[in-house]
């Protein structure tokens, strides 16, 4: 299993350490680009926001947003959580991933925030939480499990 990260988001990714702004980091990921995942933030920790997207509605009826676009959301923002934060150049490989889907993400912005429980030389533990209006009313959590080897 390779963990090769590619040139352009190696480059990408040193460039964002040098500023500070890891925005192009985001938009290297192109599933991140698909899903419309932006950097809210980036005070002590990386916040993410998934924008309201009609293309994204899993139940009509409510309207709620699909739980695959809730967990991918989640993943990926982990990925960028730990590839913004952790001092390697390793791409996170996800391990595993285990979501509790707490109440319907409506059909509104919804922020993401990840915190490591612990990174060791080759495999990072993250916890991540998801809401819309408030933070202490999180529409899931997730924990999950990072390969961060570099060949």
């Amino acid at each position: 299993m390779s963990n090769e990260m590619p040139d352009e988001l190696r480059t990408v990714l040193l460039n964002s350490r040098q500023s500070g702004n890891f925005d192009a980091v985001v938009e290297a990921v192109p599933y991140a680009k698909l899903l419309g995942i932006q950097l809210h933030s980036m005070d002590l920790q990386p916040t993410f926001i998934v924008p309201a997207n009609k293309d994204n509605i899993g139940n009509p009826m409510l309207p709620a947003i699909h739980g695959g676009v809730i967990a991918g959301s989640m993943e990926t923002a982990g990925a960028l959580h730990l590839l913004m934060t952790m001092e390697s150049i390793a791409l996170p490989k996800i391990i595993d991933f285990s979501i509790d889907y707490l109440r319907a993400g409506r059909l509104q912005d919804t922020y993401i925030s990840c915190q490591v429980w612990r990174q060791g030389s080759r495999v990072a533990n993250v916890a991540i939480n998801a809401w819309q209006s408030d933070p202490a009313e999180p529409i899931a959590t997730a924990r999950a499990h990072f390969l961060l080897v570099q060949d």
